[in-house]
This record gives structure tokens, C-alpha cells and sequence, in this order.
């Protein structure tokens, strides 16, 4: 059947032309193809021709894709360029179904006019799908693989970003040039999401961020980087879409801030695990108060060791019970009805335990600045938690 390749050969101009006809109406950039690239596509379409022939004399023997061939590695290309360029899959392998049916047209015209008998037509019908599949193939190959090693890049390029933007030795300029290389259009303000790593709602919600949201993916942390927080609807969105993940939500700032402000939400996290902010989601800016005295525990550690040495002597039942009654009387400003609610106890029981305090604390309760001190010391920690029972090494005070 060999003979056949050099009558197929001969109409090759034919067919091409044809079938570049019918690219223009419906796919007139895949006709330019044909016509710019007319000598290599010639070259790779005679090779065809003898690879269909081989293909029918023996189907049997014919791998179900041949990535080594050279046509194959065009039509590979052809895959990537698709890609590349933004288009479908789908269309390209439509284009190689039209393009199969006038090649047909014309190798079946030749077959009869050489008068092959019926079998041997078979045989090059068979081998004109097996053609197409492995065209297709290939253009699959090629697109897929593209999209992967596009995707990975991408996610590299992002990545390199994320750790600039976090960076606190980073430069406007090389933040500029990583954002132009991922593509991410620089924000007037940023802000961070925390997530805990073992929840699953956490990590399902960062599954499905948006492009616009960079995903850190750092061993110390879990999260994003969400651009324009400040847009309206967006912060109770946040609460919405956030609940139940143990998150924290950084305070907006400019780009250039980004760094402490993940300083900030960190410790925020941190106060979340141990109880003393309690919210779910946490917005770290509702609660810099907290932030601001829990920053360092061994200061103050060291700080209620010495507002609370008062109650060293006392038994921790005692000393608790105490510590949460003055805690109480100062975040509501001594109104015993106030307190009995917060601790749910009787205003009775308040006027018993402040009568202890007073006796204990002395002048102290008096003092405005010793009572401001009592608050830092004791309004933003865990109820109960006295000085005695603390888990940070204090820091000793003079």
C-alpha cells in the first residue's frame, strides 16, 4: 500500500487548501496557522500520509499514541499555543474532526480511482480515526501539560510574592516587580486571615478564596492576604463566611505595614487559644486593648505577680474568688448590682467579698493609677486566672 502515499502526496495542496477554506469562516486564527506555517505543516502532513498507511497495513502493531514522532511533537505545540493563548480545548479537537473528514474525502476519492478493494478502504478508514485520536492526543498532551506547568508557575510566582509581602526587609520597588510577575494588582490597603491549620472549615474556606487573595502557606502559618478590606459588606461577609474556622482577621493596613499587622493577628490567635478573646471569628483592630497587654506574657506575668502579691498568702479558692470579684468591680466601675449579674451571685455576697478586697488591697483601690494598673493586670485575662496559677516564667520587677 505503499504506493499509495506518493497519489495521496499529490493532492496534499488540494486538501490543505480546502480544509484551510473551511477554518476561515469559523476558525480564521487556525487558517492564518495554515497559511504562515505552510511548509512545515506540509512537511508534518506528508509524514502523516505514511503514517496512515502504516497505520492501515498494520493496525494491530500501531502504539495508541506515539509521543517520540515529530508530527506529534508539533501538534504537542499546537496543544501548549492553545493553551497559551486563552482558548478551549474543545475547539481545537472540533478543528482536527473537520480537517479528518475532507482528508478522508480525498484519500477515499484516491483509494476507489487506484481501485483498492474494500477491505484495504476499511483498513484506511480505521486508520483515519486512529489518526485523528492520536492528533488529538497529542494537542491534549500538550495543552494539559501547559496548564500544569502554567498553574505551577503562577503559584510559585504568588508565592514569591506572599513571602515579600511578609518580608519586613522587602522594597516597594521588588514588591511592585513580584506583584507585575503573578499578575496580582497591588491594593491601596491589605489585611491577614489566620486560620487554625487543624480546622476544617478553615481550610475549606481558603480553598475556595478568590484569585484576588494570596494563600500563605508558611510552616509557621495558615492563610491569606485579602486586598481592599475596607470595602462595605465586607467585614460582615468575613464574619459570615469565617465562623467556626478559628480565624483572625488582621487590621487593615498599606502594604508596606503588612508585616507587623501579621505580628498582631498572630498574638491575636494566640489569646483565642487560650481563651481570653473569645470571639470566632476575631477582627484583630476590636481588640488591640487586649493585644496591646497579653503582647508579652512574661511582662505580665511579672505584673500580676505584683498587683496580686496581696492574695500570695490566701488559699487559691479564696484568692480566685476574690481575684475574679475585683476584676468585676473595676471593668463596672464598683456598680454592685453590675458585678452580682457578671459573676451570678448575690449583691450581697459582692458587698462581702469588696469588704475582703479592701481589707487586703488597702489604699490601692483608692489610688487612680494603682487601679489602672490593677486593670491591666487583670481586665483582659482569663476569669480566675491569678498570679499564682499564670504559665509564663515572670519577668522579676524591682
Amino acid at each position: 500500500m505503499a504506493w499509495l502515499v506518493p497519489a495521496l502526496a499529490e493532492k496534499l495542496p488540494q486538501i490543505l487548501n480546502e480544509v484551510r477554506d473551511r477554518f476561515g469562516a469559523e476558525w480564521p486564527d487556525y487558517a492564518d496557522f495554515l497559511n504562515d506555517e505552510q511548509d512545515e505543516v506540509t512537511a508534518a502532513a506528508t509524514a502523516f500520509l505514511q503514517w496512515l498507511v502504516e497505520i492501515a497495513e498494520h493496525p494491530d502493531d500501531t502504539p495508541a499514541d506515539d509521543a517520540d514522532r515529530p508530527q506529534s511533537v508539533l501538534f504537542d505545540e499546537i496543544g501548549r499555543v492553545q493553551w497559551r493563548e486563552g482558548r478551549e480545548l474543545t475547539t481545537l479537537l472540533s478543528a482536527y474532526q473537520v480537517g479528518a473528514r475532507v482528508a478522508w474525502r480525498h484519500v477515499a476519492a484516491t483509494a476507489l480511482q487506484l481501485g483498492l478493494d474494500p477491505a484495504t478502504l476499511a483498513a484506511l478508514a480505521e486508520a483515519v480515526f486512529i489518526f485523528v485520536d492520536q492528533l488529538s492526543s497529542a494537542s491534549a498532551r500538550g495543552y494539559v501539560q501547559e496548564q500544569s506547568e502554567s498553574v505551577a508557575e503562577r503559584e510559585r510566582l504568588r508565592d514569591e510574592l506572599v513571602e515579600l509581602l511578609l518580608s519586613d526587609r522587602s522594597d516597594a520597588a521588588a514588591v511592585r516587580g513580584a506583584a507585575n510577575r503573578a499578575g496580582w494588582p497591588l491594593p491601596k490597603n491589605v489585611a491577614v486571615i489566620l486560620v487554625n491549620p487543624d480546622n476544617d472549615i478553615g481550610q475549606d474556606l481558603l480553598s475556595r478564596l478568590d484569585r484576588s487573595c494570596l494563600i500563605i502557606r508558611s510552616r509557621s502559618m495558615m492563610g491569606a492576604i485579602l486586598p481592599d478590606p475596607v470595602r462595605p459588606g465586607r467585614r460582615q461577609r468575613l464574619a459570615q463566611s469565617l465562623r467556626g474556622a478559628g480565624a483572625v482577621v488582621g487590621h487593615p493596613v498599606a502594604i508596606e505595614d503588612l508585616p507587623a499587622s501579621v505580628q498582631i493577628a498572630e498574638i491575636a490567635a494566640s489569646l483565642q487559644r487560650m481563651g481570653i478573646i473569645d470571639e470566632d471569628p476575631i477582627f484583630a483592630e476590636e481588640h488591640l486593648d487586649a493585644i496591646i497587654v497579653n503582647r508579652d506574657p512574661r511582662l505580665l506575668a511579672a505584673l500580676r505577680n505584683r498587683m496580686l502579691a496581696p492574695l500570695a498568702d490566701l488559699a487559691p479558692g479564696v484568692a480566685d474568688r476574690l481575684t475574679e470579684t475585683l476584676a468585676s468591680w473595676l471593668r463596672h466601675f464598683g456598680d454592685r448590682r453590675a458585678i452580682a449579674a457578671d459573676l451570678h451571685i448575690h449583691p450581697q455576697t459582692v458587698r462581702y467579698r469588696m469588704a475582703q478586697v479592701t481589707r487586703i488591697f488597702g489604699p490601692i483601690l483608692d489610688d487612680p493609677d494603682g487601679r489602672a494598673r490593677l486593670m491591666l493586670a487583670l481586665a483582659w485575662s482569663p476569669t480566675g486566672a491569678t498570679a499564682q496559677t499564670s504559665t509564663a516564667a515572670p519577668i522579676s520587677l524591682p
